[in-house]
C-alpha cells in the first residue's frame, strides 16, 4: 500500500462519507441546472419541465406583430436643419428658416397614409393643418401648413390644372377693395422674396374651373399652423419647393 504524504492525513471514514454526499449532491444539482438551460434553449430535453408550470414566455420573437407599419426612407425628408436651409432657386436666395421656432408636428416629413386616398393625391386637412401627399405603399408626405381665415376657406374634391414657379400675384377685386394699398398690384406683383404666393404656386381647378384657390408658398413662415390668410393654403417655402417637385400638375385635391 502506497503511503500518503507526511502532511496529509487520512479522513476517517466518516469524513470520506461526507465527501462522497457532497459530491452526490453537487452532481445532482450540475445536472438539473443543465436539464432546465438545456430546457429554456429549446433542445430536446423539453418534455422533462413543465414550461407553463414556469410560467415563462416562450413566444416566438418573429410572430409578434409590429406596432406600425414601416415608412419609407426619402432623400428629401432628412433633418430640419437640412430640409430649412437657405437655398438659391430661380435666381433668388431663399432664406434659412428658424426651423426650431416651427412646432415639429409643422415639419417636413413621411407618415403612415391615414387618408384612403389613391396616390398621387392631395389631401388638405383643415382642422389638422396638414398637407398629405398620399405615396404609393401605405406611406404619405405631411406638410404643415397655414389655411384661410373664417369665411374664407374651401373644401372639396378638385385637380391640380397646372403649376408656376416664383408666380406673379394678382390680388382680386374684392381684396383691393379692402385694402386699397393694394392697387397698385392691379397688374400683377412679379414673384419675388415677398411675393405673397412664395416660390411655387399650384392652382385649383373643380369641373374645369378656377376655383380662385391655391397652394403656395409664403416667406412668412411663421404663419404655418395658424388661420390667416384669404383662403388659399400656404407651405413654407422650402415645403412647396419640395411638393412641388413631386406632383405632375394634374393631381386630385381633396380639402377637407
Amino acid at each position: 500500500m502506497r503511503e500518503l504524504p507526511q502532511r496529509l492525513t487520512p479522513p476517517s471514514d466518516g469524513a470520506a462519507i461526507d465527501t462522497e454526499i457532497q459530491l452526490s449532491r453537487r452532481a445532482v444539482l450540475s445536472g438539473a441546472g443543465a436539464i432546465a438551460l438545456l430546457s429554456l434553449a429549446g433542445c430536446s430535453t423539453t418534455d422533462t419541465l413543465d414550461l407553463p408550470q414556469m410560467q415563462l414566455d416562450n413566444t416566438v420573437t418573429g410572430s409578434v406583430p409590429p406596432m406600425r407599419p414601416a415608412i419609407s426612407v426619402d432623400r428629401n425628408v432628412t433633418g430640419p436643419d437640412v430640409m430649412y436651409a437657405s437655398l438659391t432657386d430661380g435666381g433668388f436666395q431663399v432664406p434659412a428658416v428658424p426651423w426650431q421656432k416651427v412646432k415639429p408636428q409643422f415639419r417636413r416629413q413621411i407618415v403612415v397614409d391615414k387618408t384612403g386616398e389613391a396616390p398621387g393625391t392631395i389631401v388638405v386637412h383643415l382642422e389638422e393643418r396638414m398637407l398629405y401627399l398620399v405615396q404609393p405603399g401605405g406611406d404619405a408626405i405631411r406638410y404643415g401648413v397655414g389655411i384661410g381665415k373664417d369665411g374664407f376657406r374651401w373644401s372639396g374634391r378638385a385637380n391640380i390644372q397646372y403649376g408656376r414657379e416664383w408666380p406673379v400675384w394678382t390680388p382680386p377685386p374684392e381684396m383691393v377693395q379692402r385694402k386699397p394699398e393694394l392697387v397698385k398690384w392691379q397688374g400683377g406683383q412679379p414673384g419675388g422674396l415677398t411675393n405673397p404666393l412664395g416660390a411655387r404656386a399650384l392652382y385649383i381647378y373643380q369641373n374645369g374651373k378656377d376655383t380662385g384657390y391655391r397652394i403656395h408658398g409664403s416667406p412668412e413662415w411663421w404663419s404655418i399652423g395658424q388661420a390667416m390668410s384669404s383662403g388659399c393654403v400656404r407651405l413654407i417655402n422650402q415645403d412647396i419647393i419640395d411638393l412641388y417637385s413631386r406632383v405632375s400638375k394634374k393631381n386630385p385635391v381633396v380639402v377637407v
